[in-house]
């Protein structure tokens, strides 16, 4: 599904990604994962059109979609979260979804203006497609409270229901999981397994380890923007460069 070839990113003389050769299958749930700094989230803004690369390729599908804008490829079906989720704070909760369900209903500008009856039918449809999605996540009864009134938990769940109504095939995910509690950890997860498990391949930054390895196919582990293991679970837990990046990341920090 997803393919990147010598993929890598310049900035000003730093190397935030080099050469990183990568794929994602379809329905496959793929974990990036590294210490602070590794070079995940940049690469995630290459991936998704954020940012253009130095050099190298990103194929989707088997198309070439270097460089092409984010809306672009949003439409073509990668579509992401963001660490700190951008989502309208003074916008209702199925406002901030319907917003984002018009990606794919394509109203025209004409329509809208005059509020033809295609317009209506692609308006109820992004209704009820935003309704399904909240149900799904299990925020319907947050329908219609103010963004910004909710919890963190919830906050990031709106997130991720924005990025659902854009009917990804792929969909990437930044960190999703931070500043969970315990049972919002456990719910997310499992509604992840689900989105998986209903068709959407998925490509997660995390650094829940226990919450990663619990849930991933198999793992990217990046370090200064460059690769230095893939493989299952298992294998990456046995890899001893990635456990020294790990541990020299603790020493460092400490």
């Amino acid at each position: 599904m997803l393919e990147t070839r010598q993929l890598s990113k310049h900035f000003k003389g730093l190397v935030a990604i080099n050469n990183v050769d990568f794929n994602v299958g379809q329905k496959e749930l793929v974990g990036v994962i590294g210490p602070n700094g590794a070079g995940k989230t940049t690469f995630f803004n290459l991936v998704t059109g954020f940012l253009k690369p130095t050099s190298g390729k990103i194929l989707f599908e088997g198309r070439d979609i270097t460089g092409k804008p984010p809306h672009a490829i949003a439409g073509m079906g990668i579509v992401r979260t963001f660490q700190l989720d951008r989502i309208y704070h003074d916008f209702t909760v199925l406002a901030n979804v319907e917003i984002a369900s018009h990606l794919q209903a394509r109203i025209g500008f004409i329509e809208s203006i005059f509020k033809t009856r295609p317009y209506r039918k692609k308006e109820q449809s992004a209704r009820e497609n935003a309704m399904q999605i909240l149900q799904f996540l299990g925020l319907q009864d947050k329908k219609d409270e103010l963004a910004r009134n909710l919890s963190h938990g919830h906050q990031k769940l709106l997130g991720i229901a924005v990025a659902l109504a854009a009917k990804p095939k792929l969909l990437l995910l930044d960190e999703p999981l931070a500043g969970m509690n315990v049972q919002e950890v456990g719910h997310t997860l499992e509604l992840i397994r689900q989105i998986r498990a209903e068709g959407t391949g998925v490509l997660l930054i995390e650094h829940n380890m226990r919450a990663v390895m619990s849930t991933c196919d198999r793992l990217l582990v990046l370090n200064f923007g460059t690769e230095i293991a893939r493989g299952t679970c298992e294998e990456i837990q046995r890899n001893k460069d990635v456990i020294q990046a790990y541990l020299g990341a603790k020493r460092n920090a400490a």
